[in-house]
């Protein structure tokens, strides 16, 4: 069996010859470990999927998220100046301003001023926004436009063919081998990455009414995306909902702002595509996995356990089998960057005896691999599905 047939029948709720295993990298493990440019890494996609390919086979993964858009070809000439400074490089912009890009963690751009933007809620107009990418070469803009575009782009064309390109190469390399996922974000994580998260938080209670209607319109931007992506042939499409949790947001909140948002995504891309659409919510999710179902989606991921997040495997089994898919559950901090063998060995066991049984389950840190995560920590975790994933 492939590891491609392996995460189609666990996402189908069914057994294949073993648990599939699925972790998602940080952009910061990529950095330092895959021997590929940090600065090409974050820039360039054919450089990207050249490390997510890399990483794949290293840890040998059954699947590869790709959680980063496409970037403008050549992006070396964009670039006025580049200066180290201990272990950062500063960049400065043709363009303007400047993006701070450390060797282990995700960069960010900065005006000349030295401030990130964020517009004020008072100045959003709901009729502007369509998708807001936080991970764009200069942050955040509204009205938005990408990198250094002094126009916004139309509703109608609003994603640029290069957006693509790094599915696209994964894609072609992956041929039939192994399940490819992609990525959008939640209304709900765009309107917290446009406004800064307190002041979107404050939004929500000041004028819920404006609050939805800015989520409407990032619904219809996450739909366009979530189709493109699904055209190109991705085996499935994650809703990434980070900040859903409990830590941010209520129950009550969670059905008023997030839920039948991410409801209409699922349903929109699955009256044309016949994928599975997951979402991925980090945290205190162990309150409303029931909502989290509600929206439609086929499987849930991260499942943070204690002390990272609230949610217990075994309940979570008992609560989800045969409704929806899980993958994740192991503990990225406490097991992963900082057990031993003999640590990782015994909790990922448990996980795999938990998680196996009548399928629609696939292993996988609970959230992403933080970035100093000894690379034989995560090699353990293929030899260990192998052994005792089976059916």
């Amino acid at each position: 069996m492939t590891s491609k047939e392996r995460v189609k029948e666990a996402m189908a709720l069914n057994t294949a010859d073993r648990v599939p295993l699925m972790c998602q990298l940080s952009l910061g493990h990529y950095f330092l470990f895959s021997n590929v440019n940090p600065l090409d890494i974050w820039y360039s996609s054919d450089d990207f999927a050249e490390a997510l390919l890399r990483m794949r086979d290293r840890y040998s993964f059954d699947g590869i998220l790709i959680n980063l858009p496409g970037r403008e070809p050549n992006y070396q000439k964009l670039i006025k100046n580049i200066d180290k400074k201990d272990d950062e490089a500063v960049i400065s912009w043709k363009g303007g301003g400047y993006t701070v890009f450390p060797k282990d963690d995700n960069p960010h751009y900065y005006q000349e001023d030295g401030s990130r933007y964020f517009p004020s809620f008072d100045e959003i107009d709901p009729d502007k926004l369509f998708y807001v990418e936080p991970w764009d070469i200069t942050d955040i803009k509204y009205p938005y436009s990408w990198g250094f575009e002094k126009e916004p782009r139309p509703s109608d064309d609003f994603f640029p063919d290069y957006h693509f390109d790094t599915i696209k190469k994964v894609i072609e390399a992956a041929g039939n081998k192994f399940s490819i996922h992609s990525e959008v974000f939640s209304p709900w994580s765009q309107f917290l990455e446009l406004l800064n998260y307190e002041f979107a938080l404050m939004a929500i209670l000041d004028d819920p009414v404006k609050a939805k209607a800015c989520l409407e319109r990032l619904t219809e931007g996450a739909i366009d995306l979530a189709k493109k992506q699904a055209a190109l042939g991705v085996d499935a499409v994650l809703i990434s909902s980070a900040f859903a949790g409990a830590g941010l947001i209520s129950r009550d909140h969670y059905k008023e702002f997030v839920l039948p948002y991410e409801k209409m995504i699922v349903q929109e891309v699955q009256k044309e595509f016949n994928i599975p659409v997951y979402t991925h919510t980090c945290g205190s999710i162990g309150d409303r996995l029931d909502l989290m179902m509600e929206t439609g989606a086929n499987g849930i991921d991260t499942l943070d356990p204690p002390p990272l997040g609230t949610v217990d495997l075994e309940e979570a089994k008992k609560q989800l089998q045969g409704k929806v898919f899980i993958k994740g559950n192991i503990d990225p901090v406490n097991t992963l960057l900082n057990g031993t063998k003999d640590i990782i060995s015994k909790d990922v066991l448990w996980r795999i005896e938990v998680g196996k049984p009548n399928g629609g389950y696939i292993l996988s840190s609970a959230c992403s691999v933080a970035p100093y995560t000894p690379q034989e920590n995560i090699e353990l975790l293929s030899h260990l599905v192998e052994q005792y994933g089976g059916y």
